[in-house]
């Protein structure tokens, strides 16, 4: 116990309270599976500031506005409206109102969908695609720089321990929803 913290103490001393964060809430006694998890919030939200900040002052530009333009140019033929939405996780609203600004200023086009006449696709226009090219190369440069601090051999057992980590909540995710949908069956039988 007194090892733990004194490395918590120790993470506190290196970080400096300013840049704690989320881990900051986890205690010496709390379970270490909770001090992974607010580990991992605290290394997300950290990555994620420090991208928005570097986007911000140097492009001129939001991380949504990345993500959207990274997506198109993941698929050079366009995306259905409600796809991309999907594929951005946010709601159809918030695709088309970045849609439209990104239309105006020449960075996106909308097509009519030949598959299905009532959607639109959007897609990169050139002036898009050169623009995305150099936001990403330098957002790739700026991640490389975030994990030079780690070993070639650490960065690949993180990411197979992230990938593990993912499948099995992805498992997990599919026994809670079938748990809940059983409840729901029974609270029905029930008259619930």
């Amino acid at each position: 116990m007194a090892t733990q913290n004194h490395k918590h103490f120790r993470l506190v001393q290196s970080l400096g309270d300013e840049h704690i964060g989320l881990e900051a809430r986890a205690q010496a006694d709390d379970h270490l599976d909770t001090k992974i998890w607010l580990r991992l919030l605290a290394c997300s939200t950290q990555i994620e500031q420090q991208i928005r900040q570097l986007l911000r002052a140097r492009f001129g530009t939001t991380l949504p506005r990345f993500d959207y333009l990274a997506q198109l140019d993941r698929h050079p033929d366009g995306l259905r409206m409600n796809v991309l939405s999907r594929y951005l996780m946010v709601t159809g609203g918030n695709v088309t109102g970045l849609t439209d600004q990104l239309v105006k200023e020449g960075l996106v086009q909308r097509v009519d969908d030949p598959e299905d006449r009532r959607s639109w696709r959007v897609s990169l226009t050139d002036k898009g695609r050169a623009e995305f090219a150099l936001m990403a190369a330098e957002h790739e440069k700026w991640l490389t720089e975030m994990f030079t601090g780690l070993a070639p051999g650490s960065k690949e057992a993180l990411y197979e321990h992230l990938g593990r980590l993912r499948v099995h909540l992805v498992q997990r995710q599919v026994e809670i929803e079938a748990a809940a949908q059983e409840t729901h069956m029974t609270q029905r039988r029930q008259g619930k």
